[in-house]
């Protein structure tokens, strides 16, 4: 699907879609996987994204763009996009990493996805990245705006307990289940030496934004 969206994929997309594990189980060169252009990707993403919430809401402060901005570029939500259009069966991997789920790892998804934007932006294909970008990306803003709580639980928690004793919330996962290329994280998270709250998720930083929204809720720092 890369191709019928961007266009033909050449070294540099190649390299994109190419994780660490395989260059190194391979005894290659760093240079022929992601990281370097998810480096330079990660800046086209947050370049694209910015102008577009700018033009979207030509009436929010900076503060509320910026917000709204780190949610979209997170993992969780590139990692979503990244699999909308099949980049997770078009990763390279090594053995190693692809027995353990690397495919579907949220991480990965993300690095890889930053990685094809720096590819097709050195490539040429600056006005089809932004076109994606605002095409499969910027939707999500509205559902953020609407339960931005929910995105953003772990922050409103962490600052609710900084004002209380200046003191921060603790995660600890305590068990998986499922198989190990779908596993569901047990997160739960203290504060005070007592556990607030415990949610699951399909990834263990999904499982700390759920568990930090029902210690909000508990709290009453934000509506159920």
């Amino acid at each position: 699907m890369l191709e019928e969206i961007f266009g033909e994929k050449n070294d540099l997309v190649k390299k994109a879609l190419t994780h660490p594990s395989y260059t190194s189980e391979n005894e290659l060169s760093f240079l022929e996987n992601y990281e370097r252009l998810e480096f330079f990707g990660d800046s086209v993403l947050k370049l694209f994204t910015s102008k577009l919430l700018y033009e979207k809401y030509p009436s929010s402060p900076e503060g509320e763009l910026s917000k709204i901005r780190s949610i979209l570029v997170s993992d969780a939500i590139l990692a979503k996009v990244a699999t909308k259009i099949g980049l997770d069966e078009e990763l390279i991997l090594g053995p190693a990493e692809e027995k353990q789920g690397g495919r579907k790892r949220e991480s990965n998804l993300a690095c890889s996805m930053e990685a094809v934007f720096g590819a097709y932006y050195l490539s040429g294909k600056a006005e089809k990245i932004e076109n994606f970008i605002k095409e499969y990306l910027i939707i999500y803003s509205e559902e953020v705006e609407k339960h931005f709580a929910r995105y953003n639980a772990k922050d409103i928690l962490q600052q609710y307990t900084q004002g209380i004793d200046k003191t921060l919330p603790v995660y600890k996962t305590i068990g998986t289940k499922g198989p190990a290329h779908k596993p569901v994280f047990e997160v739960e998270v203290e504060w005070r030496g007592e556990v607030i709250a415990r949610a699951e998720g399909k990834t263990k930083k999904e499982a700390q934004q759920n568990c930090a929204y029902e210690a909000c809720k508990k709290f009453g720092v934000v509506e159920d």
